[in-house]
């Protein structure tokens, strides 16, 4: 998982936990065990033994972000 979160890395996404909980921001740091995302100048570490998907913020034709994410 840790290689393909880095792909990721300066990139708006959406992360997804087996909770259910949705962590929206832009990922700075991918080490073994964890993600760091940052979201209005705050920083958040994510331990990804929890995350289960990952994917980029969606967006419209228009370049827009979508207001409403469904899964």
């Amino acid at each position: 998982m840790k290689e393909l979160a880095e792909k990721f890395i300066e990139k708006e996404c959406v992360a997804s936990s087996f909770d259910g909980n949705q962590y929206v921001g832009i990922i700075k740091e991918v080490t073994d065990r964890a993600i760091l995302f940052e979201k209005d100048g705050k920083l958040e570490v994510i331990n990804l033994d929890f995350i289960i998907r990952i994917r980029e913020y969606p967006r419209n034709k228009k370049g827009k972000k979508k207001s409403v994410l469904f899964d």
